[in-house]
């Protein structure tokens, strides 16, 4: 077999070639609309806030509701994709979550508002860790970290340039008798229908229906992916409850709500922060997507440089530690252009753990075990979002300081770098380690 200067054969580039570039545009795509449809809350928040009554805290508790729901159907979610297929499960989600995202559109003060978030997150719910879940039908083990980084990358670019478009929507104000907050919440939920029926048509369950590659590809990458998943580090075959309560998955979910739930929350609360220095709603939507895009750049070089080392736990806890160290010094920020700083700060280290932190997340679990595991990672994870949009409502609302209110994060990340750096003991857990049980 031809090998490149690089050691990898002919075949194992060609196919990951294939791969990337078939899969990755779409998902980006899909998650970057998910990603929009889930926090243009905080855009809206500019209008709809006084129109329906809604006090800080309120938008807080009702932001951070979206959570609970979707903590709730997140595993049933994944474990449904694992059994009915990744084509028809991830287009039941899109197509769900972009006609409640029109229902935003109706809410009338704030038990509706409550209402439809919950609506919301059991729509959504299932739809990352099943994304996360299906690339690692796809991807061996070496080529995680970034591809899972090229994915998520979709999140601060969502917020790059929605923050823009959703600036623009609210320009829209009075048309056919609606407020700008409405029609930005009915044609942003459009294209989510659009793509979930498009999955119908793009997204193969797994290689074996991949009718782009080769039978001779096809084969050698579910064998190469058959390898590693007997390699992994626990059980394929767990009970699910096993899974679901296993120190190191429960572990994983409070590193990872340490990135999580300051990313949640800053991308509902980030626009209100900018406006609060004097800012236009176009001002705001220009300059809120600075912090994003300094972040999409680490976020990618990030998880590059933890697959060329093949390292992970580092490359998890080292972003979580300066995200804290960001975090509490936003009290030293009085003008707007040291807090854009002070908020790239917190986002590069928010986003660029998300590569390697998967990758190692799915190298320590195979089979039932990444369904379920990866699905609870990501919900009690997520569940910091509920936790952090609630706390910076409740202490803004009751002190006037958003920089008070961002001290509490500091406290989740700081728990999540120690974590992590527990439990890898301090070691390199790269796409090499040695296969060992979870119990």
């Amino acid at each position: 077999m031809e090998v490149s200067t690089t050691g990898k054969s002919a075949m194992e580039i060609e196919v990951i070639r294939k791969a990337t570039w078939r899969l990755l545009p779409f998902l980006m795509l899909a998650y970057f609309i998910a990603f929009v449809d889930r926090v243009n809350s905080g855009f809206a928040a500019l209008q709809m806030n006084h129109d329906i009554g809604l006090t800080q805290a309120a938008f807080g508790l009702g932001a951070g509701i979206f959570y609970i729901s979707y903590v709730l159907c997140e595993v049933p979610s994944n474990l449904a994709l694992e059994k009915v297929g990744a084509r028809l499960w991830i287009a039941r989600i899109m197509v769900t979550w972009g006609l409640v995202s029109m229902l935003m559109a109706l809410v009338v003060g704030p038990y509706s508002f409550y209402a439809v978030r919950f609506l919301l997150g059991a729509a959504e719910a299932g739809f990352f860790p099943g994304v996360i879940l299906y690339l690692t039908y796809w991807f061996p083990a070496e080529y995680r970290g970034r591809i899972v980084a090229m994915f998520m990358v979709a999140i601060p670019v969502s917020s790059l340039i929605g923050s823009p478009i959703s600036a623009l929507m609210l320009q829209t104000d009075g048309w056919m008798g609606l407020r700008g907050w409405q029609w930005m919440f009915i044609l942003e939920a459009v294209p989510a229908v659009a793509m979930g029926i498009a999955c119908l048509f793009v997204l193969p369950n797994g290689p074996a229906q991949a009718r782009w590659l080769t039978t001779d590809q096809r084969t050698w990458l579910t064998e190469k992916l058959a390898r590693e998943k007997g390699m992994a580090r626990t059980a394929p075959h767990m009970p699910l409850l096993a899974i679901m309560t296993n120190k190191y998955v429960l572990t994983l979910a409070l590193v990872y709500a340490g990135s999580s739930g300051v990313s949640q929350a800053l991308s509902l609360w980030q626009p209100q922060m900018l406006k609060s220095f004097g800012l236009t709603n176009m001002e705001v939507g220009v300059l809120n997507g600075i912090p994003f895009a300094v972040a999409s750049v680490a976020m990618v070089l990030w998880g590059r440089r933890s697959d060329r080392v093949r390292e992970r736990v580092w490359h998890t806890a080292l972003p979580l530690g300066l995200s804290a160290v960001a975090l509490g010094s936003a009290l030293l920020a009085t003008t707007v252009a040291p807090f854009i700083v002070i908020l790239c700060l917190i986002l590069v280290g928010t986003y660029a753990l998300k590569g390697p932190f998967f990758a190692l997340a799915s190298e320590w679990l195979a089979g039932t075990a990444a369904a379920a595991g990866i699905a609870q990672i990501n919900a009690l994870g997520n569940l910091a979002g509920f936790v952090d949009s609630f706390l910076i409502g409740s202490i803004q609302g009751a002190t006037g300081s958003y920089a008070l209110a961002l001290l509490p994060l500091v406290l989740i990340a700081v728990v999540g770098c120690v974590a992590v750096l527990l439990l890898g003991s301090g070691q390199p857990v790269g796409t090499n380690a040695t296969a060992t049980s979870l119990h």
